[in-house]
């Protein structure tokens, strides 16, 4: 397949993700490989609890430094798993996707091509027929949907969806950034679309969880997600 990018570092924030990590990375990496002169795949081990960071480091041993691996310890939370993926991201271009399967990581390179074609600093998925329950659906539409856009105006489809295409400058100029948990996407994004980086949207499959267990519909995630995004707002009025 020909190449279609020069470089390209793609990360997935991992916790707790032991049946699903090893897959996900060679997923990526068959991927990248055919697609890119230069590419790395970094694995962000987000304080897990069971065997996740025993097989990323199993998976750097064998392909060197074409899989790297960040360790949290203690758990940072999804927030802090975005700023140590792009913080360890070495290329110009950043891509980065959940770890639990439930995306097709080939549709990179419908990323890449729509980038190309529009020439977007940003390149956002939205996830069509999300595979996720009924309560995680209902929390998604008020949080994405609704809230940041009154609040910040944010004028983003899908902001929450965990795979997106990045330039990394954009995250240079954005900082620094405070939020936590959801709210890190929420405030890169607005300080983003405010500097007057081009965004980019487009619709890819969303597959339904084999393994594992979602947290993001926490109830604890849910309320210190709601009181950090009114401080966001506090601090961006």
């Amino acid at each position: 397949m020909k190449k279609i990018i020069r470089e390209i570092s793609f990360f997935l924030p991992a916790y707790n993700e032991e049946k699903n990590i090893e897959k996900s990375v060679k997923d990526v990496k068959s991927v990248l490989e055919r697609i890119s002169q230069r590419y790395e795949v970094i694995i962000i081990d987000d304080g897990s609890k069971d065997k996740t960071g025993s097989i990323a480091d199993e998976l750097h041993k064998k392909y060197k430094d074409k899989v790297r691996v960040v360790h949290h310890k203690p758990n940072r939370g999804y927030g802090g798993a975005l700023k140590s993926g792009f913080e360890a991201s070495k290329f110009e271009w950043v891509a980065f996707a959940d770890s639990d399967g439930q995306f097709d990581y080939s549709e990179i390179i419908k990323f890449i091509e729509k980038q190309k074609a529009t020439g977007a600093d940003l390149v956002l998925g939205i996830r069509s027929q999300r595979a996720d329950p009924m309560i995680r659906k209902l929390f998604t539409l008020v949080w994405s949907k609704i809230l940041p856009r009154i609040l910040l105006g944010l004028k983003v489809t899908d902001y929450s969806c965990g795979f997106k295409l990045i330039r990394k400058q954009v995250y240079d100029k954005v900082q620094p950034l405070i939020g936590e948990e959801k709210v890190t996407q929420i405030e890169f994004l607005t300080k983003a679309q405010r500097a007057g980086f081009k965004f980019s949207e487009i619709r890819i499959k969303h597959l339904p969880r084999v393994y594992g267990h979602q947290t993001g519909a926490d109830i604890k995630v849910i309320l210190k997600s709601v009181r950090d995004l009114l401080k966001l707002w506090y601090q961006l009025r």
